[in-house]
């Protein structure tokens, strides 16, 4: 199991949930910092002491970035990523809302280049959905579904490009799964050939408030 855990709520407010976190790190393909819809003003105490608990215990970190669908310009979220490295040792960057159109991919591939050469081991895209091919060329992961369990069952499909690339570069994040399915929805995501997943069982506005059971264990 590889799941990719953006867990978007403050240790403050939860801090059973990154305990426990931190004790599952092993079973992660990373884990999301997010404290202020990226790195914020200034380093948050509650996250530094949360990254370097998860650190110590083996999990790779990702400050999330915001791209805007490309309207946020490269020097902004290169800066994002240089304090989510000062502030927390991330190790890459989680770029969320990245475009998906093959008239986007000249500025991401830019992009994406800058953050190597600041020390970005890792890379993950975030269309949402499956992007133009030339995208998962250029990142280490790229999620090509993010939405409601509901639509992943009924509406969800698979561009034939995507089987000329290893499963371990597609990842589906899924909410509003029912707790009983969150094992069903670990085996549909690895059947839809992506490696990496995340199905929560929250709902919107921010359905990845809590931990995932698939991580914690409770699936059964």
């Amino acid at each position: 199991m590889s799941l990719l855990i953006p867990l978007y709520v403050h240790p403050a407010e939860d801090p059973g949930a990154w305990h426990r976190l931190i004790t599952a790190a092993a079973r992660t393909y990373a884990v999301v910092l997010n404290p202020a819809n990226g790195p914020g003003a200034g380093p948050d105490p509650a996250f530094t002491a949360a990254a370097g608990a998860l650190r110590a215990a083996g999990a790779r970190l990702l400050g999330y970035v915001d791209t805007d669908y490309g309207v946020r310009g490269a020097a902004e979220v290169v800066e994002d990523m240089r304090r989510h490295q000062e502030w927390y040792a991330a190790e890459g960057c989680f770029l969320d809302r990245v475009t998906a159109t093959a008239e986007g991919l000249p500025a991401c591939r830019r992009l994406v280049r800058d953050l190597r050469r600041l020390g970005a081991g890792t890379v993950v895209l975030n269309p949402g959905v499956h992007p133009a091919p030339g995208y998962v060329r250029h990142a280490d992961l790229t999620v090509t579904f993010e939405g409601h369990w509901s639509t992943y069952v009924s509406a969800f499909t698979r561009p034939a490009w995507t089987a000329r690339h290893p499963s371990d570069r597609f990842c589906h994040l899924v909410y509003g799964v029912p707790e009983a399915l969150v094992p069903l929805a670990v085996r549909t995501a690895h059947e839809r050939g992506a490696a990496v997943c995340g199905p929560v069982t929250g709902e919107p506005p921010n359905p990845w408030a809590e931990l995932t059971p698939a991580l914690t264990g409770t699936e059964g």
